[in-house]
């Protein structure tokens, strides 16, 4: 037992000689360095100078990076061991794969298409090669499995995110990624508790609530968390999630309206609930610092000393550094974080980078494999075609109300394919960057086997095109505006809807105001109609018409290739949805 924290056990199950090193390393380290090892650093630069200065300046207990090359991350990494006192814990965001190691890292699905797989082993297969990738370029800690349960269609954050709105699934497919992650000596952080899917919010945006009782939340996400814990998780995220029903169970008089905390800053869910109840032993650290889910329950002073105090061991970003390490400075000498937590957070900290066996890794220059087998790992094409396996698997024919397929040249020559958004601009369509559309994927897929095939251009987009002098008149009468059926009809054979709308609070369908004119799926029978979802999921909430519906949970190439290949009749549907598709709503089953 050191500090109160028992190395022996789940998650660390540490020997003497690894206890030792704990132990000797808390007695080594002035204040300075303690207060250090509460923080876990956003890089903002792969500079080897920078990264010298952080590890040596803020004695960080690790990072969680910016996304970049496999080459790239590498160098990082060495360079913040090199440097770094005491090992560093280094993590990644694996949530879909190796490509949350690296950008040219190895996709396997995010979680709702592993999911509709309906086989598990394709989870243990993105924590494998999550594994693989992550270790092979020197990092050592996932922020996955996310564990939460989609029970609420309009949630936000975990769309496309969550395995399932079922919990025994969340736990099965959950259970299956960490033991692929645990092969390869990576350790698996659950996310977001006390867990995310019920409120409609973003607390990246504000406040946000898991509104179960006591009883439900034990039944679902309680039944969840104990379960990893039980079976070796080594991490959980806390998020800035709320649960004032667990809150007000361990503090009778605490009125839950009023003062309610995220769970990040609440020491009812974090030490009474994570800790004594589920029995975790094992590292707590923050959700991101930046939220407005924890930047706006109190003052950042007060915040960082508090997250700590409460029960969580690491936090996740600095705002400044020299500010932030000060106010954690302050809130210690304060007496808002005191001597014990203190230690019992380091003491975790350091038990798990010595359950990762960092501690026994004495040539600093040799703790990474060489860069050139490293690089190697990358992009094994044995685990490059899972992808594409996933895909046929899990494409899920959600609805089917008429005799449609298969889908041939010979049936429907001539293909409309009419682009479905949502609200344009954001970070979604940053990130994207100048990623081929998937409406432009497909065209091209169809044209390659013969069909005709024409993108919808709508009235507004022609008006924009226009001198400005024109230009507003024609956006003042697209409204106006109606066609007849004919004009549809007579043109084409088939319309598909491709809804490539980004996971947000504004992930809903954004309808145009114009009227007869392809953008809506009015014409369902007037011409055969097909609506695919390449993102969300749930857009049969605002479709409920449409007869065909079809869920591809992204739109890579490989995914629109398998869906075309079932379109034609070639491969069958197979892919079993793992939510409500329908989204709750009698109409959407019409």
């Amino acid at each position: 037992m050191v500090n109160n924290v028992d190395l022996t056990k789940k998650p660390f199950n540490l020997n003497e000689d690894d206890i030792k090193w704990v132990q000797d390393t808390i007695d080594s380290m002035s204040l300075e360095e303690k207060i250090g090892q509460l923080f876990i650093n956003m890089g903002s630069s792969k500079d080897e100078e920078y990264l010298k200065d952080m590890v040596q300046r803020y004695h960080i207990a690790g990072v969680r990076y910016n996304p970049s090359t496999a080459s790239e991350v590498y160098d990082q990494n060495y360079y913040l061991q090199k440097y770094s006192k005491v090992p560093v814990l280094i993590a990644t965001n694996t949530e879909a794969g190796g490509n949350g190691a690296c950008i040219d890292g190895t996709e396997i699905g995010v979680e709702v298409k592993i999911a509709a797989t309906n086989d598990k082993k394709y989870s243990y297969e993105m924590g494998r090669v999550s594994g693989v990738e992550a270790t092979a370029i020197g990092c050592n800690w996932a922020f996955a499995p996310i564990v939460d349960i989609m029970s609420n269609w309009r949630n936000p954050i975990i769309s496309r995110r969550s395995f399932s709105s079922d919990p025994d699934k969340v736990l099965e497919m959950s259970l299956e990624y960490m033991r692929g992650l645990q092969e390869k000596n990576i350790i698996a952080t659950a996310k977001h508790f006390p867990g995310d899917g019920i409120d409609e919010r973003d607390q990246h945006l504000s406040f946000s609530s898991n509104t179960l009782s006591t009883h439900d939340w034990d039944k679902t996400y309680g039944k969840v968390y104990k379960g990893l814990i039980d079976n070796g998780l080594g991490a959980i995220m806390a998020g800035h999630i709320q649960m004032p029903a667990y809150e007000k169970y361990f503090n009778p008089d605490k009125d839950p309206r009023e003062n309610a905390l995220p769970a990040t800053l609440s020491k009812e869910l974090i030490t009474d609930l994570l800790r004594g109840k589920l029995g975790f032993n094992g590292l707590v650290v923050t959700d991101a610092s930046h939220m407005v889910g924890m930047t706006a329950a109190m003052k950042r002073s007060l915040a960082l000393p508090t997250s700590i105090e409460a029960g969580c061991d690491l936090f996740l970003f600095f705002n400044d550094p020299d500010e932030d390490f000060g106010y954690m400075m302050d809130g210690y000498k304060n007496g808002i974080l005191s001597e014990k937590r203190l230690n019992e957070a380091i003491t975790r900290t350091l038990g798990i980078k010595a359950k990762l066996g960092l501690h026994k890794i004495n040539d600093k220059e040799k703790f990474l494999m060489p860069k050139e087998d490293a690089l190697k790992q990358i992009g094994l094409p044995e685990n490059v075609a899972i992808f594409k396996e996933v895909a046929d698997k899990a494409i899920t024919l959600v609805k089917s109300k008429e005799d449609i397929f298969p889908i041939t040249p010979e049936k429907y020559k001539r293909v409309l394919l009419v682009e479905v958004k949502g609200v344009e601009g954001g970070f979604g369509k940053v990130v994207a960057g100048k990623d081929e559309k998937a409406i432009d994927k497909f065209q091209n897929i169809m044209k390659q086997r013969g069909f005709d095939v024409s993108i919808y251009e709508s009235p507004a987009q022609k008006a924009m095109k226009l001198p400005e002098e024109e230009m507003l008149e024609a956006i003042r009468n697209v409204y106006a505006q109606k066609r007849p059926i004919s004009e549809l009809t007579d043109n084409y054979d088939l319309i598909i809807n491709i809804a490539n709308v980004n996971p947000g609070t504004d992930q809903r369908i954004v309808w145009p105001a114009s009227k007869g004119t392809p953008d809506i799926p009015f014409y369902i029978n007037e011409i055969p109609t097909i609506f695919v979802s390449v993102q969300s999921p749930y857009h049969l909430a605002d479709v409920p018409q449409v007869k065909t519906y079809i869920n591809c949970y992204d739109g890579k190439k490989e995914t629109l290739e398998s869906l075309m290949e079932k379109l034609e009749g070639k491969s069958q549907f197979k892919g079993v949805s793992p939510v409500d598709a329908y989204c709750g709503f009698d109409d959407t089953f019409i």
